[in-house]
């Protein structure tokens, strides 16, 4: 009530003095208040005034009120007056209000009666519910307990269940066992019997069952039982394995490998007829494999061709000594000896089936050793990778492949000894060191390991055969009787071309593998052969034919290691030989015709020597001069320079001569080159080369005489350059 007193005080203030604006000042306020109005108040103390007349300067009612001076006092008693006023108010508005207070008074009292009663009849209810938990939580009690029950028996039922069926013997597994036949049917029931016999080995608690005793005799009659009968069943299988012309792999794979589970069953609940059955299986399929690669060995050896013996080397003489020898070798009948030739086609083959000896029987077909190696021992590892996946499916073991393959390695042991102990042809046992080669790489791709080590221990067989045949030829070149092998014949020499065949044969197989020390071997073969061509040369007594001899046998040489492959530095060896040869076969041939020519030229005009060479080089880039040539006729040209002048009569028989006979001449060298070489581009670069030659020699007599007193009378003699050069041109034409 005081509080709307004074808003109502406050509003009447603002009412009556809203059109009055003015400035407050607070200081000359409270100079104009007098304290000697009231008596009362001098024991007021002022202290803090100031401090709540600050604070109140915001009020807006205090404001007003300070802003008009009015004094407090009065103000005072204004606000007394309107509060006793508002109070009169209120209790006459109270008054008016009394019957319906009256009313609420007995409403509020009937209302506390109700819930009064409402009081009593809740705490009964809550009584009765207290009871009705107490008998909820026995309750859940005696659920939890009976649940806990519950879990256990189901756990030992499901328990007892498993030891149940684990233990009985169903009477339809002892039919199936005793009297059922071997099945996919019987194969389960023995699985089931397994995991009955191993628990009842496994658990110790088992063991001590009343249970077990009634049903173990009955569980190990079933065991002997199953293994007799399983025993009985494989070794009537394993007997199928020695009738003739029985399919190993097919048997294996379709009636074996179905039955896996048996080897598996005796092998963990009969152990010494596993091994029976382990040992049956060895020996048979030991004999077995023996006897068919022995047949089949057999029947490849019919079928074998004879390449070489031991006198099939290459220094040996090729004539005969009685009527049913060779005579004089056949080069394109024996040329296998030492050529590779379509024996090459072997390596491509190396994959393809082997030979079936009957097929080629009728065929009437002979084959080199090589074919029936790899033949054979492509048989071999087809049956060893099928034996050996065999032999881990079916015993779960791959042990048992060495015990099994013993006996067939053996036989293929002695037969390989027998023929490499006879065997004499070394590209035949370079290309079976090949084939042994790649045969192990098919291995490693099909990551079969079991014949490993019988591959390596063939190729370390084959190594020191092949070393021991090359060195009988290496031998054969050295100690060769030059007598017996020299031929009155300048064309290349069978000795040379079996060389040259026998080392680009070794040359291409070695590219493949790669060994360092054959190429060693083959080095010193090619200078056991150069000692030996160069003595069969000397045997020539003309020095044209040896040098003729020597150029046919390397231009030979060099086209076989062109045609086989690279030759390398062999082949870059031999065409060093070859131009060496050439240049001075070039000089001996012009000697032969134009001997007086060649000698004045070098012995008298070799000062222009130099220049004429150079305008050749420059005027005729495509002949062929010898550069050996212009550095002897240089050497030549520094020691004629104290000799006397050279005069027209000394020149003018040459010069006459050389032009009344110098197409004859060059017919002559010409048929000459056509007869002596068999090569005819090695004739016709060396025919060219000594037209070119003999054009230098007369280019340079040309000029001396340009240079003697009067040398212009023999004009009219003298051949020009360009018929000479148009006679090059014509027999270059005719090759």
């Amino acid at each position: 009530m005081a509080e709307l007193a004074m808003n109502t005080l406050g509003q009447s203030y603002n009412d009556t003095n809203d059109t009055h604006k003015f400035a407050f000042d607070l200081g000359e306020f409270v100079g104009d208040l007098s304290v000697d109005e009231d008596n009362a108040s001098d024991d007021i103390s002022l202290e803090g005034l100031q401090q709540e007349l600050e604070e109140c300067k915001n009020d807006d009612v205090v404001a007003n009120i300070l802003s008009k001076g009015t004094k407090l006092r009065d103000y005072t008693k204004g606000v007394e007056n309107n509060l006793r006023q508002v109070e009169l108010d209120s209790i006459q508005d109270y008054i008016k209000e009394s019957d319906n207070l009256v009313s609420l008074h007995d409403q509020i009292r009937d209302c506390d009666l109700i819930l009064s009663q409402m009081e009593t009849l809740l705490g009964g209810f809550q009584d009765e519910i207290g009871s009705i938990s107490s008998d909820i939580k026995i309750l859940q009690e005696k659920s939890m307990d009976m649940g806990l029950k519950l879990k256990n028996r189901k756990v030992a039922e499901s328990k007892l269940a498993k030891f149940v069926e684990d233990i009985i013997v169903p009477p339809r597994m002892i039919d199936i066992i005793v009297d059922g036949e071997v099945n996919d049917e019987y194969m389960r029931t023995l699985e089931i019997l397994s995991k009955k016999l191993k628990f009842v080995e496994a658990d110790s608690l088992v063991k001590t069952s009343n249970a077990l005793k009634d049903v173990q005799p009955e569980l190990e009659k079933l065991r002997q039982k199953a293994v007799s009968k399983v025993f009985e069943f494989i070794v009537q299988k394993l007997y199928a394995l020695r009738k003739p012309k029985t399919n190993i792999q097919i048997l294996q794979q379709s009636v074996l490998l179905k039955y896996r589970y048996l080897m598996s069953f005796l092998k963990e609940h009969g152990k010494e007829i596993y091994n029976e059955v382990r040992a049956a299986y060895i020996d048979t399929m030991n004999k077995v494999l023996s006897a068919q690669f022995l047949a089949y060995i057999q029947a490849l050896e019919k079928l074998q061709l004879d390449i070489a013996t031991s006198s099939d080397l290459i220094g040996v003489e090729a004539r005969g000594t009685s009527l049913f020898s060779r005579g004089r070798e056949p080069l394109k009948n024996r040329s296998a000896v030492f050529a590779l030739g379509d024996r090459l086609n072997i390596l491509k083959e190396i994959d393809e089936p082997a030979l079936i000896p009957h097929i080629a029987e009728a065929s009437s077909r002979k084959y080199p050793y090589e074919v029936l190696f790899r033949s054979l021992h492509k048989l071999l590892m087809d049956s060893a990778s099928s034996e050996y996946l065999f032999c881990g499916d079916f015993f779960g073991e791959e042990s048992i492949f060495g015990e099994i393959f013993a006996g067939p390695l053996l036989v293929i042991d002695e037969h390989f000894n027998t023929v490499l102990s006879n065997c004499f042809d070394a590209i035949g046992l370079m290309l079976m060191i090949c084939i042994i080669h790649r045969h192990q790489v098919i291995m490693s791709r099909r990551r079969i390991p079991c014949l490993d080590s019988y591959l390596d221990k063939v190729n370390i067989s084959l190594w020191p055969r092949f070393k021991m045949v090359f060195d009988m030829h290496l031998n054969s070149l050295r100690n060769a009787n030059v007598k017996s092998l020299w031929e009155d014949d300048v064309h290349p020499h069978y000795v040379m071309r079996r060389y040259a065949e026998f080392t680009a044969s070794l040359i291409h197989l070695n590219v493949e593998y790669g060994d360092g020390q054959l190429e060693l071997n083959m080095e010193r073969l090619r200078m056991a052969v150069d000692d030996l061509l160069v003595k069969l040369a000397k045997t020539f007594t003309k020095p044209k034919l040896q040098t003729v001899f020597l150029i046919n046998n390397y231009d030979m040489t060099i086209a076989v290691l062109k045609e086989a492959s690279e030759g390398g530095k062999i082949q870059m060896h031999f065409e060093e030989l070859l131009k060496n040869n050439t240049a001075v076969f070039v000089e001996e041939l012009l000697l032969e015709h134009f001997s007086n020519l060649i000698k004045f030229v070098k012995n008298r005009a070799c000062k222009f020597l130099a220049q004429i060479t150079f305008q050749l080089s420059n005027m005729y880039k495509s002949l062929l001069v010898h550069p050996l040539i212009c550095i002897l006729l240089l050497a030549e040209d520094s020691s004629a320079g104290s000799e006397k002048p050279i005069t027209v009569a000394e020149v003018e028989p040459l010069v006459k001569d050389f032009a009344s006979r110098w197409k004859a001449a060059i017919e002559l060298m010409h048929k000459d080159v056509i007869t002596s070489f068999s090569n005819f581009l090695c004739g016709m670069d060396i025919l060219r080369a000594a037209m070119t030659q003999l054009l230098l020699y007369y280019t340079r007599l040309s000029d001396c005489i340009k240079k003697i007193a009067g040398g212009s009378a023999l004009n009219k003699d003298l051949v020009s350059i360009s018929s000479i050069m148009y006679e090059i041109r014509k027999y270059s034409r005719t090759f």
